[in-house]
Parts: C-alpha cells; structure tokens; sequence
C-alpha cells in the first residue's frame, strides 16, 4: 500500500472531492462512490470491486479485519484522516473508522441476455434504496444471474444503497439500462418476463420459472410502467392467507426468487 501525509482538515481540495460523492451529481461526475464501515470496505477489497483509496482514522488506524488485504495491494493508496474528515465523507449517524473510494462499474445488461436459463431481476421505477439493498441481497442469496436497473430507480450508488446490499453489491451482476430497448432483446433471446398481480390467476408456485426469467418488478406506490407492463409475458400473485393487502416490493420479490431456487434445486 502507498501511504501519503495526513490529511486532517476538512477543507483541503481532495476531502472537498470526496465530499462531493455523497451526491449523485458528484458520483455521476467524477464515475466514483463511497463504500463506508468495515464489512462492506472488507468485501470490496476481496472482490476486486475497484477501490481507488483508502480513507482511515489516524487515530484509530486502518481496521485489523482489512490490514493484511490493504497490505498486499502495493498500488493502494491508504490516506490517514481526522475524524472530522471521516465524518464529513460521511452520511452515517456515527461515522466509520474506514472509508473506500470506488470506482463505479460500467457492466452492461446485455451481458445477461446470453446467460442459459438465466434469472434477473428487473427494477422498474424502484425509489427507495433500503427495497433496492434488499432485492440486490436476495438476488446474491438465491445464485441470480444479475439485477438490471431501469431509468427513474434510485441510484445503485446512493450510500442507503451501498450500506444495504451488505456487500451483495460486490457479488452479483448489477447494471443500468433503458429498459424497453433491453427487454425487446431479451424477448428475442426467448427470455420469459414475469411480474406479480393482485389481479393474476396463477400463483407464483404455479409458475415455471425453471428457464431463462426475469422478474420485472415496479415502482413502490406505481407499480411497473405502462409501457413495461405491455410487454410482461406473465402475471403471478403471491397467495397470502392473512388480511395484508401487499407486500413490501423487496419482500415480493424475495419470496419469487426463492421460489425459483426452490424449482431450479437449491444446490
């Protein structure tokens, strides 16, 4: 690892940059985003997520979970910080003790379409980052081949985001797309969309997801988009025995995708 002079105060030019990707238009801007706490800066470096810099507490100095990655990456540069510094790269209530600048992917979704039997997950308008963590977590669980994000959803790298993927973020294909463009593809690659309704006949165990699928899924308050609906090969509902009049659009899609590792065989 490279380890330049402190920097302790809040107004030097690069904490002014790093400040910055707490913003999407920072982010966007210069192609990096903010990986804060120790499990989430730990799974970054073992998946060779793209970790530009690290940001440490002088006075704590770097974690003992993620020392001996940072000292076999000769190339990382490790920067001891001040306190003030963390906390003000940092949207937390509590700051962490490390900070990761990464770099943002730059996937493609269509390197999903070519996936034997693949099984996406589409989000189509999604707005709250804590349901998007969550589908991005259980997609890793059940073994997804990836998640494709359609304009209008919350930015994968929002640090709500990031922080609720629990690292899944660094495990699973993730990519952004116009999504009528993709979805024509897929359909041509024979490529099954599925999405749930209230209004569906069939129950998602009815369903056969064991071939190539993706799961569509739609704005929280909305639903999918008209003009993504129309191309839907089929609706599903999921049977409730209680008085609950939906679920959580995370939690919706993690009973499908279950399901669909339960068809395909668990191992």
């Amino acid at each position: 690892m490279r380890r330049p002079e402190p920097i302790l105060s809040i107004h030097n030019p690069r904490v002014k940059l790093w400040a910055q990707l707490l913003d999407k238009k920072g982010r966007d801007k210069q192609g990096l985003y903010l990986v804060e706490g120790i499990h989430l800066v730990q799974e970054a470096l073992i998946y060779n997520a793209g970790v530009e810099a690290l940001l440490y507490s002088e006075e704590r100095g770097i974690p003992a979970e993620i020392e001996s990655y940072v000292q076999a990456d000769t190339k990382l540069e490790c920067v001891p910080v001040s306190e003030q510094v963390l906390a003000k790269c940092s949207d937390a209530q509590t700051p962490q003790p490390v900070i990761a600048i990464v770099r943002k992917s730059s996937r493609s979704a269509e390197t999903l379409l070519d996936i034997p039997n693949g099984l996406v997950v589409v989000a189509d308008g999604l707005q709250d980052p804590g349901n998007l963590g969550t589908i991005i977590r259980s997609a890793d669980a059940v073994g997804a081949s990836g998640v494709v994000l359609g304009q209008g959803t919350v930015d994968l790298y929002n640090p709500k985001t990031v922080r609720s993927t629990m690292g899944s973020l660094f495990h699973v294909a993730v990519a952004e797309a116009d999504l009528l463009p993709l979805i024509a593809k897929a359909k041509s690659h024979g490529i099954r969309l599925v999405n749930t309704s209230l209004q569906a006949k069939r129950t998602c165990y009815e369903a056969d997801f064991t071939g190539a699928t993706w799961l569509v899924l739609g704005n929280e308050g909305k639903g999918v988009s008209p003009e993504v609906a129309a191309q839907i090969d089929e609706h599903v509902i999921i049977p409730m025995k209680g008085q609950a009049e939906s679920l959580n659009v995370a939690m919706a899609a993690t009973v499908l995708l279950f399901e669909a590792m339960r068809q395909r065989g668990s191992n």
